[in-house]
């Protein structure tokens, strides 16, 4: 990748993943789940490269539809992975299931996702 995103990428999640470990106190204090929340980290990151990956994909094409067609397959797997990793969660802490813990994935769903739109800007700006 020419635009350095997974560079990027990896000093998003190393700086997430060190804002959480700095929290831990804190979030054991509000009873979330802290290594969910680290393996969500690294599954979001994964999922915005596969993400980023397709969508850049569909950018060289010189068919608008691919593109149009690339962007929404992206976000769609990125929601329905972040969907059924929920569910995991939910199903496997059943009685003990806290709802910070849920929101702070969503959260770190939509930093990751902020974070690979601005990448795809900055690609089609310097594609230009």
């Amino acid at each position: 990748m020419s635009d350095r995103f997974f560079i990027r990428l990896f000093a998003v999640f190393g700086i997430l993943n060190g804002i959480l470990m700095a929290c831990k106190p804190r979030l054991m204090d509000i009873s979330a789940h802290f290594y969910v929340l680290l393996i969500g980290n690294l599954v979001l990151a994964l999922v915005s490269l596969f993400s980023y990956r397709m969508s850049r994909k569909g950018l060289q094409t010189a068919n608008n539809n691919a593109f149009v067609r690339a962007v929404y397959g992206s976000t769609l797997s990125k929601l329905m992975i972040c969907v059924v990793g929920i569910i995991a969660y939910v199903l496997t802490y059943r009685p003990n299931v806290s709802k910070a813990t849920i929101f702070i994935l969503l959260s770190l769903y939509l930093v990751y996702t902020i974070f690979e739109t601005l990448s795809l800007f900055n690609y089609i700006r310097k594609k230009k």
